[in-house]
């Protein structure tokens, strides 16, 4: 079926005067969806200044039309409002397509063989990237492997000159060769960073799985090669990156994004193409920045609806832990699967509290990554901490993102603090693989049912 997204045409009226009774732009002889249960279906819409001024039969909205206002007939096709992505890494979409995309592959050879492929192009001392790769997809685990991850053997031999770096589909591990090791510095020697994990082999050697924080030691290495470029050249590669994530989302339907973490310098270059009229999706960004760097430049960073409604900031992100497939969701008890673990915490709580007063301070909403029955807890506990010591700060809508895993006794926590439960569905297909296997039957997993009220903000 043909169907036009509602979201995505607002901008095509032509402004009538604010004064003027008439509609921007009609849609008329369609099928639009409302979302309203009393009129779920309408045959026309009218748009002003770039809202839905009226909704109805093609007869009352032409009573609507003026001189000025743009007509477009549906011709019987379907409208349908945009939709919002309400949790996702904007420029990873872009990202995925300058480099390899792993989310189809079904061995660890095929991984392999389309590295080696790369590498037959790339030139010396160029970094191979890639995403998207999930050890469940697989259709049998590699051959040798450690707690079910291949050895970089194989991806060693393919590509021996050209440092590799393949992010897993969740973000929160990647597998790295013996070049990228090297360039990186790490070593059978190489000390665990706080909140990550080299996983290494009975022998103690790195097998270029890098867990959590572990990643920044060859994301850092990667950054300072790409640093290396001209600045013009890198900023360039930053708009096609924001091109490409826009041109994705639209083609699936998706109009407004909400951003799970982006830098000063990317919201610099999203506010000129807001400014300018370039940015064709709305996009909610929270800030992924550290204390230091918030401190100095977070009031310069508040932007709300900029560019006719397309870009606002106003939220921090913050991690507490990992994920579950990659075994850092921080947990209350020992993995069943891996008794001598229980996650990885990978921001210090304290750390994670400081983040907190800036974002009271200077009225910012706070997005903590929790996915562990620990790590929820304690986000919870910072959470009503801070609370209680802001009286005068009520309904700051406050989130965690994802919620994934929780003690019993924390659901009623979230009505309570009204903290809202930033959850996605699609966690509870991607990594049911690991649950049984990982949790057993000790944790409440995916607690699915509103556990939130929303209250209307009266800050944003």
């Amino acid at each position: 079926m043909r169907f036009i997204l509602l979201a995505g045409m607002l901008g095509t009226a032509f402004a009538q005067s604010p004064a003027s009774p008439y509609a921007d732009m009609v849609l008329r002889n369609g099928k639009v969806v409302t979302n309203n249960p009393i009129t779920e279906v309408v045959q026309a819409v009218a748009v002003k200044d770039g809202r839905v001024m009226a909704v109805g039969r093609d007869a009352a909205m032409n009573q609507l039309v003026g001189p000025q206002t743009n007509v477009i007939d549906l011709k019987g096709m379907l409208a349908i409002p945009g939709f919002i992505e309400g949790h996702g890494h904007f420029l990873g979409i872009g990202e995925y397509r300058l480099g390899l995309d792993l989310r189809n592959a079904r061995t660890w050879d095929q991984i392999v063989a389309q590295v080696g492929e790369a590498a037959k192009k790339a030139k010396p001392g160029e970094w191979i990237v890639g995403r998207g790769w999930h050890q469940s997809k697989w259709d049998r685990a590699p051959d040798p492997n450690v707690e079910g991850f291949p050895l970089h053997a194989s991806l060693s031999k393919v590509s021996p000159e050209n440092p590799v770096l393949l992010t897993h589909a969740s973000g929160h591990a990647a597998f790295v060769n013996a070049r990228a090791m090297g360039v990186a510095g790490i070593t059978r020697s190489t000390p665990n960073p706080q909140g990550g994990e080299i996983l290494k082999d009975r022998q103690g050697n790195p097998t270029g799985l890098l867990r959590e924080t572990a990643e920044g030691l060859a994301t850092r290495a990667y950054n300072r090669w790409r640093s290396a470029r001209p600045p013009e050249e890198q900023r360039a590669e930053l708009r096609r990156v924001i091109e490409l994530a826009t041109a994705e989302c639209l083609s699936k339907g998706i109009t407004s994004f909400e951003d799970a973490g982006s830098s000063f310098e990317t919201v610099d270059v999203l506010r000129d193409m807001a400014r300018k009229n370039e940015l064709r999706i709305r996009l909610w960004v929270m800030l992924s920045e550290s204390n230091q760097r918030l401190a100095a430049n977070i009031d310069r960073y508040r932007i709300l609806g900029e560019g006719d409604h397309h870009l606002t900031v106003r939220a921090i992100k913050r991690y507490m832990d990992g994920a579950l497939g990659s075994r850092g969701a921080w947990m209350l008890e020992p993995y069943a699967d891996k008794p001598g673990s229980r996650g990885l915490n990978t921001t210090d709580p304290a750390e994670i509290r400081k983040t907190a007063e800036l974002a009271v301070e200077h009225n910012f909403q706070l997005c903590v990554h929790a996915i562990g029955d620990r790590a929820n807890r304690e986000t919870l506990n910072i959470y009503e901490q801070v609370f209680k010591e802001h009286p005068d700060k009520p309904h700051l809508r406050w989130r965690i993102e994802h919620a994934q895993h929780l003690n019993a006794a924390d659901i009623p926590r979230f009505g309570q603090l009204e903290v809202i439960a930033a959850m996605q569905g699609i966690h509870c297909t991607s990594d049911a693989p690991y649950v049984i296997a990982r949790c057993a039957a000790r944790r409440l997993c995916f607690p699915t049912r509103p556990i939130t009220p929303m209250r209307p903000s009266k800050t944003s």
